[in-house]
């Protein structure tokens, strides 16, 4: 039934765009320019977003459903030959990224406490361990079949708004423009080290906007898909565009960028909370802590309820360890693969911050950004014509400016001290997918070794 409008379709992907992101991610993306200038990621990663939202939109429309993007991979690339090997290496993949995601979650929570728990920045294993110990809270938690998930989408949603909203208020009345405009040097040459700055932002601005893709899994169930999914995806991203630039910099305008770039300081770990102290005091900044621990707290809830289910419908599909394809004997959930995510999420929170974000999107970009951007042109060239509810305006140019956008942002950490790891990590966990799928294709007699004796 196609019961989903334009407003309905926006607020979803509003719903899992709008998050913890922006409070724990400025200081990231200050330091990746060394300045104010840095912001301009937001609008970078706009456009980038729009381009691949116009992709994914044509994608739902055309290939309507749950599943999402393993579906596009799969579908698109043809499910009876390569669509086997791109949903598995989505599957695959998601090993490596969906931990990291949750991971994200638990130690940005952890930076917040620190404003509470003073001494805890000072023992930075001791912050990690905590990390780890929410992941295996949030697991153990989720250990039992889930009822009330709505309830608490719409709790988290709400007090996400009520929390953003507060730190836009107060930044727009008491914004410092001399503190806002304290460019360094030479911060607009636009010259190598600019538009590696802005590739390694623009990485950090993209983890913020995951869910504008949100509305194409639900294509079925969406009236008019065909303008329903491209409006709801381009509306959605400019509005949190306005939302997170305006609190990046109310931010910005409140607590000098030169401290929240300085490692270990309150304002790198809690920015948002030292943001509050010095408007209102310590009580203010207190409560919102508090509020942002409990959006983290729901976030990496409901990120880890979701993202335990993937591997559970990869192995059911078959192509995907058949472990993980069986539910708990008497509560019939995915115990395997909530327990799987669950031991990676906690190892995950081991990293530092910002690495868990770099490594997340460089892990997925090329199976899914980039995956989906050439299953787009692959479906378009498909022999008899698949129909197209939804054709994107002035293609190939959005597509292409996907795909160029994807493969530069893939590539700029390798351009910073230590970023080959990034890379390394991408690669290396892609070829073992591979062996890995030809290895299943062996046992099961799956594309290409399906005519084997």
């Amino acid at each position: 039934r196609r019961r989903l409008g334009i407003l309905n379709a926006t607020s979803i992907n509003m719903s899992n765009m709008i998050g913890i992101g922006p409070f724990i991610t400025v200081p990231i993306i200050l330091g990746t320019m060394g300045g104010p200038q840095a912001l301009l990621a937001w609008f970078a990663g706009a456009i980038l977003a729009i381009a691949d939202g116009l992709v994914i939109s044509e994608l739902g429309a055309a290939l309507p459903g749950s599943g999402g993007t393993y579906v596009f991979l799969r579908d698109s690339y043809n499910r009876e030959s390569w669509g086997k090997l791109m949903a598995w290496l989505f599957a695959w993949e998601f090993m490596f990224f969906g931990p990291l995601e949750i991971a994200s979650g638990t130690v940005g929570m952890t930076q917040y406490m620190s404003y509470l728990w003073t001494g805890l920045a000072r023992h930075p294993w001791e912050m990690k361990l905590v990390a780890a110990s929410i992941a295996v809270i949030v697991m153990i938690s989720l250990y039992r079949r889930i009822h009330d998930v709505a309830l608490l989408m719409l709790i988290l949603w709400i007090t996400t708004l009520v929390t953003t909203g507060w730190v836009i208020v107060t930044g727009l009345i008491h914004m410092n423009y001399h503190v806002a405009f304290d460019f360094p040097p030479g911060a607009f040459n636009l010259n190598w080290a600019f538009l590696i700055g802005l590739g390694n932002g623009t990485i950090v601005v993209i983890y913020n906007y995951l869910g504008y893709y949100q509305v194409c899994y639900l294509g079925d169930e969406v009236k008019r898909p065909e303008r329903t999914i491209p409006y709801a995806v381009i509306i959605s991203i400019l509005a949190v565009t306005v939302i997170d630039f305006l609190l990046s910099y109310s931010f910005v305008s409140v607590v000098s960028w030169r401290d929240m770039i300085k490692p270990g300081s309150a304002a790198n770990l809690a920015v948002a909370s030292v943001f509050m102290q010095r408007i209102y005091g310590h009580w203010a900044a207190v409560l919102l802590t508090a509020m942002i621990l409990f959006t983290a707290f729901a976030s990496v809830f409901a990120l880890m309820l979701g993202y335990s289910r993937i591997p559970y419908a990869a192995a059911r599909d078959g192509l995907f360890f058949s472990w993980f394809g069986r539910l708990h004997p008497k509560d019939e959930f995915p115990n395997r693969s909530l327990l799987m995510v669950g031991v990676l999420a906690a190892v995950a929170s081991l990293f530092r911050l910002g690495d868990i974000i770099t490594g997340l999107m460089v892990a997925r970009i090329l199976i899914q950004f980039v995956g989906h951007t050439i299953g787009l042109f692959v479906l378009r060239a498909r022999k008899p014509p698949v129909k197209l509810p939804f054709r994107m305006w002035l293609y190939p140019f959005p597509a292409i400016l996907a795909l160029v956008g994807w493969l530069f942002i893939f590539a700029s950490p390798a351009f910073q001290p230590g970023g080959w790891k990034f890379m390394a990590y991408a690669f290396v966990t892609i070829g073992a997918g591979i062996i890995g799928y030809f290895i299943l294709a062996y046992k099961k007699r799956l594309w290409p070794m399906a005519s084997r004796p």
